[in-house]
This record gives structure tokens, sequence and C-alpha cells, in this order.
């Protein structure tokens, strides 16, 4: 059974930082994105990590944001620092498996003081 887990959210203080994991069972991770989905707001694009560890990151978490993998875990993380109360949102991984993208429940992540 494909199934993804994402644990590490939490609340934080603006500046912080946390960092997410998402850890896959069922399967062997390749390529894998986070994305987060702010009350009343769409789901957006956070990063990404391809099978060979290229990364890429949306702009408005470059240089604050980075994602990496452990693949002997088959788990993929999302370290995040400097955290802004924009950044509050419920955190989802998405990972494919023999062509389908699968997805996580989410974490939430809150940032305030």
């Amino acid at each position: 059974q494909v199934q993804l887990v994402e644990s590490g959210g939490g609340l934080v203080q603006p500046g912080g930082s946390l960092r997410l994991s998402c850890a896959a069972s069922g399967f062997s991770i390749s390529a894998v994105r986070w994305y987060r989905q702010a009350p009343g707001k769409q789901r957006e694009f956070v990063a990404s990590i391809s099978t060979g560890g290229s990364t890429y990151s949306a702009d408005s978490v470059k240089g604050r944001f980075a994602i990496s993998r452990d693949d002997a875990k088959n788990t993929v993380y999302l370290q995040m620092n400097s955290l802004k109360p924009e950044d509050t949102a419920t955190y989802y991984c998405n990972a494919l498996h023999r062509g389908n993208w699968h997805w996580g429940q989410g974490t939430q992540v809150t940032v305030s003081s």
C-alpha cells in the first residue's frame, strides 16, 4: 500500500526553524515535491527533488527552505529557516510512483508570535 506520512509541523515564532519529514512506505521514493496550502488559498508548490538529487524551490522560499532526501530511510525532508507568518499553511508531500502522484495527509505549520 502506497503511503506518505508527513511530520514535523508545529507552532514556531517568526525567524524560527522547523524540519518537515515525508516518510514513504509501499514504494521507493523517486521524484518528490512539497506543496503548501493556507486557509482560503490555493495549494502552491514549495520545492522539489529529483531521483538524482536535483532540487528546485519556489521564489518565495528560495534561500530559506531546503529540500533533501535520505534514500536509506525512504524519506524526504524540508528544512525551513527564517520562517515568516506568511509561511503558515498545511504542508503536503507529493511523490511519484508508477506514473501517478500520491499525496500525504499534510502537517500544519503555524508561524506566529
